[in-house]
C-alpha cells in the first residue's frame, strides 16, 4: 500500500511512550475511551487526552475498543497498531458496519489506511463512507 496523506482535523496527544490522535470527524461517542480509562481520557480537562496519565499498554488497549476508529496509537518503541487478521467485519440491527483489519478506505479526502471503522449502512451520512448518525443506522 503506498503512502497515504493523513485525514484532516487529525489531533495529536504526545506522550512519553505512546502518542495518541483523535480524529473528531469520526468519533461517534460509544465513550470506550472514557470508561476504560478516565484518567487519560476526561472530557473536562484540556488537553482532554494525557497519555501519560497510565502504562502506554493500558491506553493502547482501551484505544483499540474505539470502534469508529477516531482514537489511534502509535508506541515510542514500537510500531503503529497492528490491524486485525483476517479482517472483521460486523452488521449491527441498524445497518452499521464495524470493519477492523488492515483497510484502505476512499473518503472523501481520498484513500487512506484504516485499522477500525464503523461505516454507514443507510446512505445517509455526510461523512461517506463513514457513519456520522445522520441516518437510521445511526439512531441505534
Amino acid at each position: 500500500m503506498s503512502e497515504q496523506q493523513p485525514p484532516a482535523n487529525v489531533k495529536e496527544y504526545r506522550g512519553e511512550k505512546v502518542d495518541v490522535t483523535f480524529r473528531p470527524g469520526l468519533c461517534l461517542h460509544a465513550a470506550e475511551c472514557v470508561r476504560g480509562l478516565p484518567e487519560v481520557f476526561d472530557l473536562q480537562k484540556r488537553p482532554w487526552i494525557t497519555p501519560d496519565a497510565a502504562a502506554p499498554e493500558l491506553v493502547s488497549e482501551v484505544v483499540r475498543r474505539c470502534p469508529s476508529g477516531a482514537l489511534q496509537y502509535r508506541s515510542h518503541d514500537g510500531p503503529a497498531e497492528d490491524a486485525e487478521h483476517p479482517t472483521v467485519i460486523t452488521r449491527n440491527a441498524a445497518g452499521q458496519l464495524f470493519i477492523r483489519g488492515d483497510l484502505r478506505v476512499d473518503g472523501s479526502q481520498g484513500p487512506h489506511h484504516e485499522t477500525r471503522v464503523m461505516l454507514c449502512g443507510c446512505g445517509a451520512s455526510g461523512n461517506q463512507p463513514y457513519c456520522d448518525h445522520a441516518g437510521v443506522c445511526g439512531t441505534t
